[in-house]
């Protein structure tokens, strides 16, 4: 994926959160981080994974600005109860995705 990477969790999607918080903190080394998070099925495909929610993630992520980490409305709804702040940042179209999602600042 060049200089990104994906990294898929089996169960809780508040595993996926806590993990993107981790690596939000690689600053001081020199690596910047937009992250996207997006919960959903997938498909193994060899060594990989893809599907719908593979795709959801990575528009997620272009969406993120530099240290940001952005949530879908399906992961904001799924980890609710678990202590994760949110911030609305609205609706948006998601390249090649049909329709608007909400999407949200992980705090």
């Amino acid at each position: 994926m060049g200089d990104a990477f994906l990294v898929a969790f089996e169960g809780a999607p508040s595993l996926g959160v806590r993990c993107a918080h981790i690596v939000e903190r690689l600053d001081p080394l020199g690596l910047t981080a937009r992250i996207g998070l997006h919960t959903g099925e997938w498909e193994v495909l060899g060594d990989d994974v893809g599907g719908l929610a593979v795709h959801v993630a990575a528009r997620v992520a272009a969406l993120a600005d530099p240290r940001e980490v952005l949530a879908s409305g399906t992961v904001h709804a799924t980890v609710a109860g678990a202590g994760v702040r949110f911030e609305d940042r609205g609706t948006h179209r998601l390249r090649d995705v049909p329709g608007r999602r909400p999407l949200f600042a992980v705090l």
